[in-house]
Order: C-alpha cells, then sequence, then structure tokens
C-alpha cells in the first residue's frame, strides 16, 4: 500500500508540476554554519531485504531525533544520516557505516498527499522524524536545530530572510537536449525570503522566494525536508516540501512546524 502511495505522489507531481524539493540553487559552501544538517537516506522493503531508495535533508534536533519531509520517510523501513559537509566521494554511502548514523523513521500521521485544493494543497502535513538508535556526538555537530514557537510563522512580516540548507542539485546544465540538473552530495545555504499573504494552506505552509537571478537562493531537486531558518537564527520554521515548476524558480513551499499539533508530534519524540 505505501509502495503504491509512493508511486501516486510521483504522478500527481508531474501532472501537478509539485515536485518534491529541498536541494539548495545559488548557494554557497556552508562550511560549519549548520552542522546540524545532514544528508539522509531512507531503504524500503524488497523481497531480498531492504534496498536504498532515496535522498533528503535533514535537521538534528537532539543528539537521538533528526526532523525531515514526510514524504521522504512515508513508506520507509530504515535510515542512515550524515553530517558531513561533504558527502560526495564517501565509499559508504549510501549504505551504512562508521561515518553514519542509523535510525528508524516515522511520518506525521496526518500526512497527505493531494488531499487539498490547488498547488498549496499537495502534501498536508507533510514532516517526519528520524529517531537514531545512537546518539550523535557533539564533536560531530557542535549545535542543534530548534524547534519555534506554536505560531511564529503568522508573526512574520513579507521578506523576512530565511536561510535554507541542503544537499543536491544546484545547477542546470545546458546541452542539446533537455537542461538537466546537476550537483555533488555537498551540503549548500543560501537566503530566500518570506511571501506573505493569504493564499490556499497558508496556515500549513509557508511560502518561499526563489530567485537566482535577484539574488536569492531557492531549493530544487534532489533532497527534500531541509530547514527552512528564521535568518542568522537555528530556529526551523518548516521543512522544504516542494517546488511548482521544473525550473525551480517563483516560489517553494515548506511545511510548516510551527502548527500547535505538529509540534506536539515532533516533541514526543524528544526525550
Amino acid at each position: 500500500m505505501r509502495r503504491r502511495l509512493g508511486m501516486a505522489m510521483a504522478a500527481l507531481a508531474l501532472a501537478a508540476l509539485a515536485l518534491p524539493a529541498a536541494a539548495i540553487t545559488n548557494g554557497q559552501p556552508d562550511g560549519n554554519d549548520h552542522p546540524y544538517v545532514g544528508l539522509a537516506v531512507f531503504d524500503v522493503q524488497t523481497p531480498d531485504g531492504p534496498v536504498p531508495s532515496h535522498r533528503c535533508s535533514a535537521s538534528l534536533l537532539t543528539p537521538t531525533v533528526v526532523l525531515t519531509a514526510g514524504h521522504c520517510t512515508d513508506g520507509t523501513v530504515q535510515a542512515r544520516i550524515w553530517f558531513d559537509e561533504v558527502v560526495q566521494g564517501n565509499p559508504e554511502y549510501p549504505f551504512s557505516g562508521a561515518t553514519s548514523y542509523d535510525g528508524t523513521p516515522y511520518t506525521n500521521p496526518d500526512f497527505a498527499i493531494g488531499a487539498g485544493n490547488g498547488l498549496p494543497g499537495f502534501a498536508l502535513r507533510d514532516v517526519g522524524v528520524i529517531v537514531l538508535s545512537e546518539p550523535v556526538p557533539m564533536s560531530a555537530v557542535s549545535e542543534y536545530a530548534s524547534l519555534p514557537s506554536a505560531g511564529l510563522v503568522d508573526t512574520l512580516k513579507n521578506k523576512t530572510g530565511v536561510d535554507i540548507v541542503g544537499y543536491g542539485v544546484q545547477e542546470q546544465i545546458h546541452g542539446n537536449g533537455p537542461p538537466v540538473w546537476a550537483g555533488l552530495r555537498v551540503r549548500l545555504q543560501a537566503e530566500s525570503r518570506f511571501v506573505s499573504g493569504n493564499f490556499v494552506h497558508a496556515d500549513e505552509f509557508v511560502r518561499l522566494s526563489q530567485n537566482p537571478g535577484g539574488g536569492t537562493g531557492g531549493t530544487c531537486f534532489g533532497d527534500s525536508g531541509g530547514p527552512d531558518l528564521i535568518g542568522g537564527t537555528d530556529t526551523v520554521l518548516a521543512v522544504n516540501s516542494y517546488v511548482t515548476n521544473g525550473n525551480c524558480a517563483g516560489v517553494g513551499y515548506g511545511s510548516r512546524v510551527d502548527i500547535p499539533e505538529v509540534l506536539a508530534w515532533i516533541q514526543a519524540f524528544i526525550p
């Protein structure tokens, strides 16, 4: 059933041009600015056992609790995460090893595909958690991401600075055929802007500017679930959910984590 749901999600994404997001365009190497943002790989069950299926970005909230997107965790049976800025070239990737941390994925019980009208209703409550089997030491990350207060997004002014952080595709390569998105498994950061105003499901999503030509960064294909942070802080407003066109331009949407029910669900995993 979950595999069929995942296939339905992919078909709906293509039909609606609502495409899973999370990598950073027009970004800069993150260095050690957001060491708690990691690259997660998720496994699905097959007749031969669990096999790696896809990757996403994620944020470490505590030594054992990781925040990501619900469409990353949905239908998966196990996960592992790296917190190195550069995962490209790691011979252990995408399998477990000494450089990664293993965990169990959980999907918000209210997660639903195509539950609302229009693009903002593409994937409601798109929030997931990974509970790690062993704690990540402070020597590996130095700090954690922070959850927001309830309703924080509703207090933000238009064009409030938002920092986006993630791994994955970063640029379009133009050749004889259609443009191809490419990029190494490197953690990047960029600055975006909060776009306020009433839109369908504004109570569930943040809307962020994606305008590399205007100097701001954006999210794109590769690994959803990266954090949308209040500029200059470690406070997560939302997790990257989807973009609305194949050029990763215009606006992108993040699933809010400041909703009281979502916060309560996340906090239930925190000892």
